[in-house]
């Protein structure tokens, strides 16, 4: 069981708790938060399901990491974490419905995939997005896992061409060697796009590569989020120590 750990966020003067949700009701609220974030802030275009939750055949096999404002007990930041044990149950990770990962074959078994990352818009001050790093590296500590992955999306609202100089920056220096390369089964078309314009990294992908992450190919089109994928490899022996302190409570 992942211990409980707590973190005071000034902006809203309100204690913020974080833990592994143990209770359907606390799942259903990580998917409720997923739906808005995903559906009615970023329009994506979700199977049908329960309405106001996002769901899909691998939450049923997640353990689902959550934030809680303590004051309102409302979930305010999720992860959901798929482990080697359970990706051989389901059969796939989810990269693998986007990626060709033949070449990551021989480390599936220290693999645990994060995904449907999300923070409610009124708690993006660092705070969550902190906790729930500091969970998810003492899960991998915890359980002796070596290899954290996932997708990092960039949205595609300008057509690609942000996404595609987006990608064509972070390769200059946080490229994955060849023998780690995956292939994307939708590739995004990047000799279509521009590929040189000035752009930000965004957050989040800026936290995993000052960790020590790497990129390991080329984006994959997703069309039901309207996103460019980036599959995202973080060994844990290379989290930078001088960054830690954001990682690893």
């Amino acid at each position: 069981m992942l211990q409980q750990l707590h973190s005071d966020t000034a902006k809203h003067a309100r204690r913020l708790s974080l833990a592994l949700a143990n209770t359907q009701e606390q799942i259903r609220a990580a998917q409720a938060l997923r739906h808005k974030v995903f559906v009615e802030e970023m329009g994506a275009r979700l199977t049908p399901g329960t309405p106001g939750l996002d769901q899909d055949l691998f939450d049923p096999y997640c353990e689902h990491l959550i934030v809680q404002d303590d004051e309102t007990g409302e979930v305010v930041g999720t992860y959901r974490i798929l482990t080697p044990h359970q990706a051989r149950r389901l059969g796939s990770y989810y990269a693998d419905t986007e990626f060709d990962l033949t070449r990551l074959q021989h480390l599936r078994s220290q693999f645990v995939e994060v995904g449907r990352s999300c923070v409610h818009p009124d708690y993006r001050n660092g705070a969550t997005i902190a906790l729930l790093w500091s969970g998810l590296a003492e899960y991998m500590r915890r359980h002796g896992y070596q290899y954290l992955i996932g997708c990092a999306s960039i949205s595609l609202s300008d057509g690609g061409h942000c996404a595609a100089s987006l990608y064509r920056k972070l390769i200059e220096t946080a490229y994955a060697p060849i023998e780690w390369r995956v292939f994307p089964r939708c590739p995004l078309p990047l000799a279509a796009l521009d590929q040189r314009l000035p752009v930000p990294t965004p957050p989040l992908i800026k936290g995993y590569l000052r960790a020590g992450a790497l990129i390991c190919g080329e984006p994959a089109w997703d069309p039901d989020f309207n996103t460019a994928d980036l599959f995202v490899l973080l060994p844990m022996r290379r989290i930078d120590t001088r960054y830690a302190k954001h990682f690893v409570r």
